[in-house]
């Protein structure tokens, strides 16, 4: 090729001028002018070289201009290297050193270099082709996918329409074969027809066929065309240098995958059956494209093979054989994906029944949250309530595992009675947890106090409370919530308002322990009231009874005695022990002490005979001494409550081993100022209960009641705690029966050696007729023990709380009851003497004594005989005559005194 301009044609490529900076001599010898003409189309072989020269050079360009000058010698500028700076300047650029430009050699050796605008054209010609030369690369891949993609189909449409073209030719010749043949008459043009049915269908099947195969095709490459196609449109919007940090299209498809099976419930079971439709639907496309059957006979195959890999063996030829065993494979696939999912699904549904994730479906229920020592207590209470009515529904809720929970119930010896007991595994602080178990249709729930702190128990309560009250449902029935300390039952009844009913155990023993320290034989009444086994309170009301005193209307139930009201025009307030000449009005309930809700109703009013009043003077009330062994939590409760029941001048004995300093200190914390107590004096002594020598110190044998408390080092622990207790109670009674002023006189005789388990016993027994032993009992197996030594009376703590639970789940009216009975104010249980009713030897039925003792204001419940152990709770036959004693007692409600 020519340079010469007269001979080349002028070029349309723009030519750059350069200016040069001053050379060295040499150089400058070897130039002809000051300026070089560039030709975009001299091909060149390039190197780069640093620029380093510190000296600023210049550009011209020219607008347009062709190749004009003859070419250089190329001895010229052989092997030179020109080091240039170019400035950037005046093109918004700066002055960077040691930047690459490129140096051109052509073919004889000379060399060029790039500067200035042509160097960075070139450049980031360069860096383009450096992006983009992948995307154009894809494009070009996809371009020729997509391309002959068309040219496929193209060529089978055309073929499928040349094709269904001829079919048509073909129809119209034999339909003007069959008018000549009618014409001619030389044969049955129907027999022709008929003779020709396999070309006349064989075609139209054939073109549906290979259409069929061509949609097959479509419909499989769609997805790889769209993965494509959106991979390309996402790497086209990203910049180089993010590139790195995005994630790629798989990573992203399969998070969404995995978010949908994750989010919606039906998602994998729905998948699958899409895939599995998707799958007959393809396959049956495929075998109707390469085998002559009809399109259902081609679906209804293609399920065969879905659901029986076997079937694909009966296929003949290539082609079917390829697409069966296609089928089968993607069907032992989805049969493999359903099975599973279906053992999946059973398995959690297993382990949801075994673990208690399932849900109750109950109305009308018990519902006991929480897990403590006195839940067996409790199941046994509410089955023995619920037996007239064939047994009930109760549910327990706690966070243990179901299997332990079922374990440990199915291990308590007592007999439900018919009664349920249906377990789950949740937190009662957890809304959902609380749906799980129908909390809205439940009649009752109790909330049961943890085993522990006494403050963390009860801001867990609080806790439960406020999740009981956010159920959007509401309530059916009331919250019954037991309490550790008295102190929290302020903020529990401002959270839940009028559906909460607490009961404070820990301040229900200690005054139940009082009053047994008072009056011993107490606890056993209690805990006849208490339980659903003998007598309890119940409130109805009986229209037939309006308008009647209420002195008529106690002797106006033969199975029943009545101990109170509850007055509608007082807002449903009870008022225990009214006056007799209370008349009933409409609305009016009486509160009655009876079997069972179901065992009595009023009857005909009976005769009476008028008994004359006993004028006996009661004598005062003496001083007495108390001992306390161990520090409760409520001491300061139970010291206050001492003051206003002992008589004045008592005595209070605090044996324990808090330091003498310190107990002031934490009575006044609790809310205990000594200096107003009126009617009692407190000594400190410190020692510890289960040392002898600490015990012999004191003057057991002066006290006229001992209240052994379960102490507040050890009542997280029923066991040790009842262990601790009962140590003490041993150790007390074995001083003071060697004590005891018969004692010498039996050693003197030449008793010393006797140790037999009787006389020990005998001692114990008799020491016990001389004071009182009040034992504070937390586990029931403590019990027994207590029971047949017969040498303390005892207060069983977890039962007797447990059957106020109860009591106050099934009527929420009776924990006004046992508060007033409870308190330092109101009335109380008593036990009086016979000598204030009767005269010995005196015969009188029940209700005779009843109305003697209405005239001191009192109301006789029950009695107990001199030669009898427990008392009798509302007793039969109650117009019976009989011959009492002075010796016997009687139960009855009355004013503090």
């Amino acid at each position: 090729m020519s340079l010469d301009p007269d001979s080349s044609p002028p070029s349309t490529s723009r030519d750059w001028l350069f200016q040069s900076p001053p050379l060295t001599h040499s150089a400058h010898r070897h130039r002809h002018s000051s300026t070089r003409t560039f030709s975009a189309n001299n091909p060149r072989r390039t190197r780069r070289t640093f620029v380093s020269d510190p000296k600023p050079s210049s550009f011209q360009t020219s607008p347009s201009l062709s190749i004009s000058a003859p070419m250089r010698d190329s001895r010229s500028f052989g092997g030179l290297r020109r080091r240039i700076e170019f400035d950037r300047g005046r093109y918004g650029g700066k002055r960077e050193e040691g930047r690459e430009v490129e140096v051109s050699r052509d073919s004889g050796g000379n060399t060029e270099e790039y500067g200035g605008v042509l160097g960075e054209i070139v450049a980031y010609g360069k860096k383009f082709d450096r992006f983009g030369g992948g995307r154009l690369k894809v494009r070009w891949q996809l371009g020729c996918l997509i391309a002959i993609l068309f040219t496929l189909s193209s060529s089978l449409l055309h073929k499928n329409f040349s094709l269904h073209n001829q079919v048509i030719d073909l129809q119209d010749h034999i339909s003007k074969l069959n008018v000549r043949l009618r014409a001619c008459n030389l044969s049955d043009p129907v027999d022709i027809i008929n003779s020709i049915p396999h070309d006349s269908v064989y075609l139209p099947n054939k073109s549906l066929k290979i259409s069929a195969l061509i949609v097959l095709l479509t419909i499989l490459s769609l997805p790889f065309l769209f993965f494509k196609y959106f991979l390309h449109v996402l790497k086209s919007r990203r910049w180089p240098e993010n590139t790195a940090k995005e994630v790629s299209l798989n990573k992203q498809i399969a998070y969404r995958v995995d978010v949908f099976l994750s989010v919606h419930p039906y998602a994998k079971p729905m998948s699958l059956l899409v895939a599995t439709l998707l799958l007959i639907c393809l396959g049956g496309l495929a075998l109707f494209g390469v085998t002559e059957d009809s399109l259902t006979d081609c679906l209804w195959l293609s399920w065969t093979y879905v659901a029986d890999s076997g079937n694909h063996t009966n296929s003949e030829g290539l082609g079917p054989r390829l697409v069966s065993v296609s089928i089968s494979f993607g069907g032992m696939l989805i049969f493999a994906m359903m099975l599973g999912l279906v053992s999946e699904a059973i398995s959690e549904k297993f382990d949801s029944l075994r673990k208690g994730r399932s849900e109750v479906v109950e109305q009308n229920h018990t519902l006991i949250l929480g897990w403590s020592d006195k839940l067996g207590s409790l199941l046994n209470q509410l089955s023995i309530a619920n037996e007239n009515l064939g047994g009930g529904i109760v549910v327990v809720m706690a966070e243990r595992d179901k299997e332990e929970m079922e374990l440990d119930i199915a291990k308590m010896e007592f007999d439900f009675r018919g009664t349920s007991v249906i377990c789950r595994s949740g937190s009662p602080l957890i809304v959902a947890d609380l749906k799980k178990v129908s909390v809205s249709k439940a009649r009752a729930i109790i909330v049961l106090a943890d085993d522990g702190n006494a403050d963390q128990s009860d801001a867990r309560a609080l806790r439960t409370v406020l999740s009981l009250t956010g159920v959007k449902e509401g309530l059916r029935g009331h919250i019954v919530v037991e309490l550790s300390d008295l102190n929290n039952e302020v903020l529990v009844k401002l959270v839940g308002g009028d559906l909460v009913e607490t009961v404070v155990a820990h301040d229900v023993i200690g005054r139940l322990m009082i009053q047994c320290a008072r009056q011993p034989g107490l606890a056993q009444i209690w805990a006849d009231i208490l339980g659903f086994e003998n007598c309890e309170f119940y409130i109805k009301r009986w229209p037939q009874l309006d308008g009647m005193q209420f002195e008529d209307v106690l002797v106006s139930f033969p199975d029943a005695i009545p101990c109170g009201v509850k007055v509608a025009s007082y807002g449903g307030k009870i008022i225990l022990n009214p006056d007799e000449s209370y008349v009933l009005q409409e609305g009016d309930e009486i509160l009655v002490i009876a079997e069972d809700d179901d065992t009595y109703s009023p009857s005909t009013f009976p005769t009476v005979k008028e008994a004359p009043f006993i004028d006996i003077t009661r004598p005062a009330r003496k001083p007495q001494k108390i001992l306390l062994c161990g520090w409760r939590r409520d001491i300061d409760d139970m010291i206050a409550v001492l003051d206003a029941f002992l008589a004045p001048g008592s005595e209070l004995w605090m044996f324990n081993e808090v330091l003498e300093n310190e107990r002031e200190k934490k009575l006044i914390d609790g809310g205990l100022d000594i200096t107003r107590l009126v009617n009692i004096s407190i000594v400190n002594r410190e020692g510890n209960a289960v040392i002898r020598r600490h015990l012999e110190s004191l003057p057991l044998e002066s006290f006229d009641s001992i209240l052994i408390l379960a102490d507040e080092s050890v009542e997280d622990s029923a066991m040790q705690a009842d262990s601790r207790s009962l140590a003490t109670l041993l150790l007390i009674r074995d001083i003071q029966a060697k004590r005891l002023p018969f004692r010498e006189a039996r050693v003197s005789q030449g008793h010393r050696g006797s140790s037999s388990p009787g006389s020990w016993i005998g001692d114990m027994q008799q020491a016990s007729d001389k004071s009182v032993i009040i034992s504070e009992i937390l586990d029931p197996r403590t019990k027994n023990l207590l029971s047949m030594s017969k040498i303390s009376d005892y207060v069983l703590s977890n039962e007797l709380v447990s059957m106020a639970l109860a009591m106050v789940a099934e009527d929420r009216q009776i924990n006004d009851v046992l508060e007033e009975l409870f308190a330092e104010e109101g009335n109380e249980m008593h036990i009086r003497q016979a000598d204030l009713y009767i005269q010995e030897g005196e015969e009188l039925s029940f209700y005779e004594v009843l109305l003697r003792a209405r005239q001191r204001r009192e109301i006789v419940i029950g009695y107990r005989l001199a030669n009898a152990e427990k008392a009798v709770i509302n007793p039969p036959a109650k117009n019976e005559q009989r011959r009492w004693s002075v010796k016997d007692v009687f139960v009855v409600i009355a004013e503090k005194e």
